[in-house]
């Protein structure tokens, strides 16, 4: 036993009806404040940030990865005579409706003589275009497809 006699000591650590819980029921409303505490935040809904940006740059850069080889489609074949069909065969077709990645190089294969285009915000392919990446192509393929000299780097 202890010689301290600060009342304290003298003190119950429960109540005789059950513990703190029951005293504390005994002068509080429970009720009103379990149903005014707060809870923490709302459960996060999916839908609204896909709402917000449905072509995120990881759902953009996994819908490149959907291509077409271009040695299936015989007019890529016809308009790239210098190429031989291993080459060709090594050329990814973007599928249509793929989102470009923002800032990416593209080469639209109809229309080789326009070159290389860099993309914008929200643009893809279209139906009726074969379009290929700067970054899915070998440096040396896309120097002779581009028809550019530039040094690898």
């Amino acid at each position: 036993m202890s010689d301290d006699h600060s009342p304290g000591d003298a003190r119950k650590p429960y109540s005789d009806i059950g513990g703190p819980e029951a005293r504390h029921a005994q002068t509080h409303d429970v009720r009103r404040e379990q149903v005014t505490n707060p809870t923490g935040p709302d459960p996060e809904d999916p839908s609204f940030a896909e709402d917000l940006a449905p072509d995120s740059p990881e759902a953009i850069r996994l819908a490149q990865l959907d291509t077409i080889p271009a040695g299936s489609d015989k007019d890529v074949v016809n308009a790239l005579p210098e190429l031989d069909k291993g080459e060709i065969d090594q050329l990814a077709l973007l599928v249509p409706g793929t989102p470009l990645e923002q800032g990416s190089v593209y080469l639209d294969l109809d229309h080789r003589a326009s070159g290389p285009f860099t993309a914008v915000g929200g643009q893809q392919v279209g139906d009726s275009q074969r379009i290929i990446a700067k970054k899915t192509t070998s440096y040396e393929l896309w120097n002779r497809v581009a028809g550019t000299e530039e040094a690898p780097g």
